[in-house]
């Protein structure tokens, strides 16, 4: 039970300290994982933190699951990913509360309204990105347009239109090779 609450905090900490995303948090994770604690080696937590990038998910939250896991088995995964998101519930919770009174006020509603165009700038921004790096020719095109129709204006799952795309890529793939 002791390690268990030793997981929890340790990653509390490192939850509540990190700020930058996944990369951030990787000293801070050799110190409390590594030198603190010494459930693992560099070596190991390397590659906790490579598995945690391959995964699908938020980096920080992968490797904390993982290092938990290897640690305590599924007790020790749930527990180590339920003391990296605490911290980040409990401020957004706050903030909520904090702002709630505030959201009937037009300044305030009006600067949500900009934060959401920045934002869907942002995103559109990284859309464009990453199409002029991936779209390179008609097929590309085509299939970027048609799961776009059947996403936006279709109401398709994307999950599906993703699934979809990437057999259809694996054909065309396959078809290629043997010409």
């Amino acid at each position: 039970m002791k390690e268990l609450f030793e997981l929890y905090s340790a990653f509390f900490r490192i939850g509540l300290f990190t700020f930058g995303g996944g990369y951030a948090m990787l000293p801070m994770l050799q110190r409390e994982v590594v030198n603190h604690h010494r459930w693992t080696t560099d070596e190991e937590l390397l590659d906790c933190y490579a598995i945690g990038q391959c995964t699908p998910g938020v980096i920080a939250i992968n490797t904390a699951t993982f290092v938990g896991y290897r640690r305590r088995g599924v007790v020790g995964g749930i527990v180590a990913t339920l003391g990296m998101v605490s911290p980040s519930l409990v401020i957004i919770t706050i903030i909520a509360m904090a702002l709630s009174p505030f959201m009937s006020n037009p300044h305030v509603a009006h600067a949500f309204a900009g934060i959401r165009v920045a934002v869907a700038a942002l995103i559109a921004s990284s859309v464009i990105k990453l199409a002029k790096k991936s779209v390179k020719d008609a097929v590309g095109i085509a299939l970027c347009a048609a799961a776009f129709i059947l996403v936006a204006l279709a109401g398709a799952s994307p999950i599906l239109v993703t699934l979809g795309a990437g057999l259809f890529g694996f054909v065309m793939g396959k078809v290629r090779d043997r010409k």
